[in-house]
């Protein structure tokens, strides 16, 4: 493979600068279609009956009424007599009419008898019940924790809990399904990966994979849970077959809260201890969560920091709720609000500095330099060096965590780039933008290397029928298919180079494309323009393809974030008051939307910390909650100041979608510790939860 770089972020126009997105006025003005925009030519409406019960056996199902019912062009049934339903929210049948309306008419119409059994829906509930929970899942290293309870400097044993969260995609997940042919299809789908529901689609329905188009041009947010098609995509192409229309199926927000996925809970029992200059000597935890009712529940404890001696417990426990997906860096936020509690707790029981310790206690030069560079930036010496030291109705205090990551990339995408008679430039690659400016990756790497403004470059994303590339998560999107941009435009400008060559009397080595033009290396008074060159191309212009290239991209990232918080001790009511963000990434193609990445990250981790909770009727085993008005995220008003700086480690591309999730809750927590002295051990931590833990204090 040939020897490429990155270009130097000196001589750049677009690449590692900021740079707006090429489809934000498309989306501003509207013209931007998502699934939920498209509206087909005769095209029926679908909706799933669900099962109100958490643990149920489905005993009859009457399907008679509905299909006699005006306008009900298809009906299915997705559970059988005698299946089981393990969750209130389950598929059970579904139907195709002529609007939403009757839709809805005729799945209230069904009628499925049960026979109810008994449940349990949260983890705290459930692993009571030995049935429900693993064979726990042992970690051990070093010597026995018990050897170090009493002769350590400081020891702390207590409780924490996150909740189970929602993912709250602004878009739910949906699917608009035509059969074009009896073996081949087209659907929109808001989802993560085209290929893979591609993939997974045409397998289940017994078309060849070539004969399904999926299309994704737009979509409104994913963080892990728009993988696959789901449920609700097989069930969409079933209903159009055998309506033999098109069928619009979009989760509403009950659906999309009770199915769509979630993030898992995690529970930890915990003793730590510490020495007196802060190095970390032993932990001994057990950890319960869930993924529904399904097992393989886990989260990466101990957590960053390097602890000696450890003995970790796992134990996955089975529930009659929603089943758990991916969520923005699956586990790791939970894991981080678990082990930095534990460490904050021991380092304030000492009185030492949190920064220095935390700098003791793990091993990467990069992390202790973004600590140190952090502290300076949000005042670190301004913080409550006795926590709940200050006075007056409004406490302030500072907080600070840590985060890990890998993003980086995989081979298995393909570009193609192709350079026409007038000039025209298009890039094409099946990749998806799920909000964090794949397609402006794509025209600013194109438009960089051939010299041209962006909005000459055509970029076509989000099509089955593109070249091949991965699904976007794990932070691997852009370290992914930015080297296979790169390869396929260089050797696009190969070839536009072996036709200008001849025409300026040099060889092809001897080029560059600059400022609309194709010249001699730094003499542009022997040159031509961009046109003129592609006038002397082919008929068929110009096409070419580019593969991965691993050596423009690096995994591993680190990050540290500060969080100043005031606590209203008459209310209980927590305002972020500003967050710094130290983050990096490698070389970032675009800094400005690698920045949103940042902030968006960190509005969602105040929301774990502050908001989220999904909340369970104990006796009906429903969620109460399941809408975006009484499960609070955070709003617009309610952002606080967020300082993104960008650690610049190196010149190869990582991914950055991920980690400024991990650490914003637990340096919130933190925060409102140093605030008030208050320490809240179960998230979010709402106005009744400070009282109840200042309670527990006093």
């Amino acid at each position: 493979m040939q020897d490429v770089r990155w270009n130097d972020p000196k001589t750049t126009q677009y690449v590692n600068k900021h740079v707006p997105r090429v489809d934000g006025p498309g989306k501003v003005a509207g013209t931007a279609k998502y699934t939920f925009d498209i509206v087909l030519p005769g095209m029926l409406y679908g909706k799933i009956l669900r099962c109100p019960h958490a643990l149920a056996t489905v005993q009859a199902i009457d399907t008679s009424a509905a299909k006699a019912m005006p306008g009900v062009r298809a009906v299915i049934e997705m559970a059988r007599e005698g299946a089981t339903m393990r969750y209130a929210g389950q598929e059970v049948a579904a139907v195709a009419a002529d609007s939403e309306e009757i839709a809805l008419d005729a799945i209230r119409a069904i009628r499925v008898s049960y026979d109810v059994q008994s449940h349990a829906v949260t983890t705290l509930t459930a692993m009571k019940d030995a049935s429900r929970v693993s064979a726990p899942e042992e970690q051990a290293r070093g010597q026995d924790p018990g050897q170090f309870w009493s002769s350590a400097a400081a020891v702390i044993e207590e409780e924490y809990y996150c909740p189970v969260r929602g993912h709250l995609c602004l878009e739910s997940h949906g699917i608009v399904f035509r059969w074009d042919a009896d073996d081949r299809a087209t659907c929109w789908v808001s989802t993560q990966a085209v290929h893979g529901v591609a993939g997974e689609l045409s397998g289940g329905l017994g078309i060849p994979q070539e004969n399904l188009t999926v299309i994704c041009e737009y979509m409104g947010g994913g963080f892990g849970s728009k993988f696959g098609a789901g449920v609700e995509g097989a069930t969409c192409a079933r209903l159009a077959k055998a309506a033999g229309k098109p069928v619009k199926l979009m989760l509403d927000r009950y659906e999309d809260q009770v199915a769509g996925g979630n993030a898992p809970d995690a529970y930890m029992k915990c003793k730590a201890a510490m020495a007196a200059d802060g190095k970390l000597l032993a932990i001994e935890a057990d950890l319960y969560g869930t993924n529904g009712p399904g097992r393989g529940w886990g989260v990466p404890f101990p957590y960053i920091y390097g602890v000696p001696n450890f003995r970790v417990r796992t134990h996955s426990v089975s529930t009659n709720a929603g089943a758990a997906r991916a969520w923005r860096a699956p586990g790791h936020p939970q894991a981080s609000f678990l082990m930095e509690s534990v460490v904050d707790e021991l380092i304030c029981k000492l009185g030492l500095d949190g920064v220095k310790v935390r700098q003791m206690n793990q091993g990467s030069q990069v992390r202790s330099a973004q600590l140190e560079l952090g502290a300076a930036k949000i005042g670190w010496e301004r913080r409550n060096k006795n926590p709940g030291q200050a006075t007056g109705r409004y406490q302030r205090g500072i907080g600070c965590a840590v985060s890990t990551w890998g993003g980086g990339g995989r081979g298995g995408s393909r570009c193609d780039v192709k350079i026409g008679q007038d000039g025209s430039v298009w890039a094409g690659i099946g990749t998806q933008d799920l909000g964090t400016g794949a397609r402006t990756v794509v025209a600013m790497i194109v438009a960089e290397d051939l010299g041209l403004p962006l909005e000459r470059v055509k970029a076509d994303i989000g099509k089955s029928s593109l070249g091949s590339s991965v699904g976007s998560g794990g932070s691997v999107t852009t370290a992914s298919i930015a080297p296979t941009i790169k390869m396929a435009v260089l050797a696009a400008r190969a070839r536009l180079f072996e036709t200008a060559a001849p025409l300026l009397g040099v060889t092809a080595g001897e080029l560059e494309c600059a400022k609309g033009r194709v010249q001699a290396r730094g003499n542009p008074s022997k040159s031509l323009r961009f046109e003129e060159v592609c006038a002397k191309l082919p008929a068929g212009g110009i096409s070419e393809s580019g593969s991965w290239n691993g050596a423009l991209q690096q995994g591993g990232v680190a990050g540290a974030q500060f969080v100043e918080v005031e606590v209203d001790t008459w209310t209980g009511n927590v305002r972020p008051i500003k967050v710094v963000a130290v983050q990096d990434c490698g070389y970032a193609i675009n800094r400005l939307t690698a920045e949103s990445q940042v902030i968006g990250g960190v509005i969602q981790g105040l929301g774990m910390a502050l908001l989220e909770d999904r909340r369970m009727d104990v006796p009906t085993g429903r969620q109460l909650n399941a809408n975006i008005e009484s499960y609070r995220v955070i709003g617009a008003m309610e952002v606080p100041d967020v300082e993104v700086v960008l650690f610049d480690t190196h010149d190869k591309v990582a991914g950055i979608g991920e980690p400024p999730v991990i650490p914003t809750a637990a340096a919130t927590i933190n925060a409102i510790y140093n605030a008030t002295g208050v320490r809240i051990r179960t998230l979010p931590a709402t106005p009744k939860r400070w009282f109840d833990a200042l309670g527990a204090k006093s």
